[in-house]
């Protein structure tokens, strides 16, 4: 008895209007199309933040936060400074590091 219930619902799932239709495909991302994501590299996705359209990266300094009695107050002035990224950085994040974006 559960049995035959169990078929004739999976049946009337297959012919619902929700279930998969091919002429819709049009609307599916490339994500989704190529059956799989890249993983965005974690490190990368807490250092940099974007600015604008990925076409520069920023981040702070590292080294500013402790241990801060032996140095300089020029090192600690240049340390508290934001750091840009290169041309070539900015081509390896978008590419590699964080495919789909930092924020």
């Amino acid at each position: 008895m559960l049995g035959a219930r169990f078929a004739g619902t999976c049946q009337a799932i297959l012919r619902s209007p929700l279930s998969f239709n091919p002429a819709r495909s049009f609307s599916m991302s490339p994500i989704v199309e190529a059956g799989y994501k890249l993983k965005s590299h974690s490190g990368a996705k807490k250092r940099w933040r974007s600015l604008g359209a990925s076409s520069v990266f920023k981040r702070g300094k590292a080294g500013h936060s402790h241990l801060n009695v032996h140095k300089a107050p020029g090192r600690k002035n240049q340390l508290s400074t934001t750091a840009y990224s290169t041309p070539r950085q900015t081509v390896n994040l978008n590419k590699r590091l964080l495919p789909y974006g930092s924020n």
